[in-house]
């Protein structure tokens, strides 16, 4: 008699779950790009916007949320 096959848990994307939040009401907050280098040339305060999170936009939740609950 065989044993019945056990179903493999899905890993979620180590990479995903670093650099996305879930916050309470289930929107995926992210950080901004582009403050990692070459900061001479962007202003105080193109500089100090990129320092908040945001959402991530409606076309890329369903992708990162099957990244994130895999």
């Amino acid at each position: 008699m065989r044993k019945p096959r056990v179903r493999v848990k899905l890993k979620s994307k180590r990479g995903a779950v670093k650099r996305f939040k879930l916050t309470a009401s289930g929107k995926i907050k992210r950080h901004k790009a582009l403050k990692r280098h070459i900061l001479t040339k962007k202003s105080p305060s193109r500089k100090r916007s990129l320092r908040k999170s945001t959402l991530v936009s409606d076309s890329e939740v369903a992708l990162v949320r099957e990244m994130l609950l895999a």
